[in-house]
């Protein structure tokens, strides 16, 4: 598999919207959104994305091209934590015409998707992204209070609240 760049992504959806004739909106969830945070190199050879279109045929078209991707129209359901109520709204549209919309989560709505899954590189990103942004550990509290709230009961959420505190701890240990 060869290495995605955000250019040749966006190149890839204009060909599909045009040759499909379809429109697409999309948040970028993955290390692709991560060129858009000032993270310009890091790598990647897949898509991750919440789409609303015809997320079958972009699938397949993709796949037609050799780029693996995880997408699906509501990346809240993607864990049984959810996203903050209001992640879509509060998406920067970085890529616009007549039939593609590119978006990226904002950048606190990020960290908590990144928490949500909670790899070592998902740490990684999510710290960059508040360094980057001079983001406090006290707004990503509040987001991921919300998500918590508009999640279903579940052991589950005692994870994501271990983690947190972990992540919390880790933004402390880096500035100094």
């Amino acid at each position: 598999m060869s290495q995605l760049k955000s250019k040749d992504i966006i190149n890839v959806l204009k060909e599909f919207t045009i040759k499909k004739n379809l429109s697409l909106e999309i948040i970028l969830v993955g290390a692709l959104a991560l060129y858009y945070y000032g993270l310009k190199e890091r790598i990647t050879v897949d898509l991750d994305a919440e789409v609303q279109g015809e997320i079958d045929i972009l699938h397949e078209f993709l796949k037609s091209k050799g780029i693996p991707s995880d997408i699906g129209n509501d990346m809240s359901r993607w864990s049984i934590v959810a996203m903050p109520p209001g992640y879509r709204q509060r998406a920067k549209t970085i890529y616009k015409d007549k039939r593609l919309k590119i978006k990226i989560l904002h950048p606190v709505d990020f960290i908590i998707a990144k928490l949500r899954r909670c790899m070592e590189q998902d740490l990684e990103d999510a710290l960059f992204v508040v360094k980057k942004f001079k983001i406090l550990p006290e707004e990503i509290e509040a987001l991921a209070q919300k998500a918590i709230e508009a999640s279903p009961r579940d052991t589950a959420l005692f994870i994501f609240q271990k983690n947190l505190k972990i992540f919390i701890k880790k933004i402390a240990q880096s500035s100094h």
